[in-house]
């Protein structure tokens, strides 16, 4: 059965101890796809020169997050690794022309431990990260995802997470809802996402203002494109979580799979 390629929009790290929509989204979603045999993730947070991909039979977490409850710091997400599908992906990556190195130096950051905690909490699902390439540009992340594709086929869950929405220096904390502009370039993606338009969603500039407010700088938004190449014309699509929150963040999530979601 093929895995799915799913973005999520992660948000603020306290997602990993707070009850509240988008925790509730991610358990729902865990729960209809198919368990993946291993969870190979693509995180906003693990952005280098180059790209590169942990072959850790044990990766440790990360805390990568500063000035929150210390309970936050207390979450360990002890999932093995896979030295197995880190070698498929360096040979993915080679026959597509697309240089990959081996690097143990991270771990697994919040951006993906705070969504596998609540997703799959008894941390038995072997987990490995690749980075996003802080060089290359959005058809690159996208045709590194398209190489990575053939993997959902052998048990492999793509998972990028980030946000859509990311502009930190507008954030209003205590703001429920969204900026009219980060709910017009959100709904540009959405839409966009769904008609399967891909060159809309790789040129973001076409969305007008709202894209020059989206994000000051696109980690956040670049886990998207590697999980739109992993995408399948045959695809279904599941769009949840759609939200923005604190003004200027996006938590919309996107789900590709090949099963029926009720």
């Amino acid at each position: 059965m093929r895995m799915p390629a799913l973005f999520v929009g992660h948000g603020s790290p306290m997602n990993a101890i707070e009850e509240n929509v988008f925790t509730k989204g991610w358990v729902r979603i865990a729960e209809k796809l198919p368990r993946p045999k291993v969870i190979l993730s693509i995180s906003a947070h693990w952005y280098t020169d180059g790209t590169r991909v942990s072959n850790d039979p044990a990766p440790r977490t990360i805390y990568d997050m500063y000035g929150f409850p210390k309970e936050l710091y207390e979450i360990v997400y002890d999932a093995p690794g896979s030295p197995e599908v880190a070698e498929a992906v360096l040979t993915q990556l080679s026959h597509h022309s697309h240089p990959c190195v081996v690097d143990n130096s991270w771990g697994l950051d919040h951006g993906t431990w705070s969504v596998l905690h609540r997703m799959y909490p008894d941390r038995r699902i072997p987990v490995l990260q690749l980075s996003i390439d802080g060089s290359a540009n959005a058809k690159t992340h996208f045709d590194i995802g398209r190489s990575l594709s053939e993997l959902r086929d052998r048990g492999v869950m793509i998972l990028g997470s980030g946000n859509v929405v990311h502009n930190l220096r507008r954030v209003q904390m205590q703001r429920a809802d969204g900026f009219d502009w980060a709910y017009e370039f959100d709904g540009y993606i959405r839409d966009h996402m769904v008609k399967r338009e891909a060159e809309a969603v790789l040129d973001h500039s076409q969305a007008g203002d709202s894209a020059k407010l989206a994000f000051p700088t696109p980690e956040h938004y670049d886990p998207l494109l590697y999980v739109l190449g992993a995408s399948r014309e045959e695809d279904k699509l599941t769009v949840f979580n759609e939200a923005c929150v604190m003004g200027s963040v996006s938590m919309t999530s996107y789900a590709f799979h090949n099963v029926e979601i009720k």
